[in-house]
């Protein structure tokens, strides 16, 4: 697996690799785990060279979150990759992304509003500032990204829609523990004790979504889940809504493909989750 850690390393790689088929790009903030091996083996079936991108993007945390503490495990999230055969992996530091003088940023609105847009302000504006200068760098053929992030993949599709970048933006659904908990790098943080409550999370949404394809109210439905959560221990719980699948409006009845999204902390973990109605 080849290494870049300049963008001059990173061309000539990309350059040698474009002439020998497709690439496949899957960015990552590290931390790596099976949800994320889903990606690149989802990337492999779609172009002959996978390139990952680690960069715990410092634009994308808010003031009081955990860009500190966020997990870091670069020669562990290498020698992973490696064993899947991955082509290319690249790793930029803040002073390569974001250089002395930087002074754009990419804003999206409308998908970007309410949800996660709306309990982290300015989350989605360093999402796609980043997630543009990724596509730009590698010029993939094909970006993969996870459903987990549902709002982050539909943030995506528009801005790549909106400024015409050719590339294909692909989601792949939500990969999960046994005992159904979304995988994410910020499990880590969980105790043991709030680990066995966590996946009350997913339980939760899938009693909702069956509650209002049976035509239960959404609005007592919604109602009934966020009680059930603070009730086992969650809170605060940023959401639990019932959207539009595609362009993330807020359904207060079920009439259309549509998605129930949930974010809640349960100690210091702030867990994400959703689920297709």
């Amino acid at each position: 697996m080849l290494i870049a850690r300049t963008l001059p390393e990173l061309r000539q790689y990309l350059s040698d690799l474009r002439q020998d088929g497709g690439i496949a790009l899957v960015p990552t903030m590290g931390a790596l785990h099976e949800g994320h091996i889903a990606l690149v083996k989802e990337a492999q079936i779609r172009a002959k060279h996978v390139v990952v991108s680690i960069f715990v993007n410092p634009r994308q945390f808010g003031p009081n979150e955990d860009l500190d503490a966020y997990p870091r495990q670069v020669e562990k999230d290498a020698a992973l990759l490696n064993q899947n055969s991955v082509s290319l992996l690249w790793l930029p530091t803040p002073d390569v992304m974001y250089p002395n003088g930087f002074a754009t940023n990419i804003s999206v609105s409308g998908v970007s509003e309410g949800l996660c847009g709306g309990a982290r302000p300015g989350h989605f504006d360093g999402v796609a500032t980043v997630v543009t200068k990724l596509l730009l760098q590698v010029q993939p053929n094909v970006a993969l990204f996870g459903e987990k992030d549902y709002q982050q993949l539909a943030v995506i599709r528009r801005f790549v829609t909106d400024l015409n970048i050719p590339v294909e933006i692909q989601g792949v659904p939500i990969q999960r523990a046994g005992d159904g908990l979304a995988l994410s790098s910020r499990n880590a943080y969980l105790s043991a004790e709030e680990r066995a409550i966590a996946p009350l999370i997913y339980k939760t949404l899938q009693n909702t979504a069956e509650r209002i394809r049976n035509g239960a109210l959404v609005d007592e439905s919604v109602a009934s889940a966020v009680d059930k959560l603070e009730e086992a221990g969650f809170g605060p719980i940023d959401y639990f809504e019932l959207r539009d699948a595609e362009n993330l409006k807020i359904l207060t009845k079920y009439d259309r493909p549509a998605r129930v999204l949930a974010a809640a902390k349960l100690g210091r973990t702030r867990l994400i989750d959703n689920i297709a109605v």
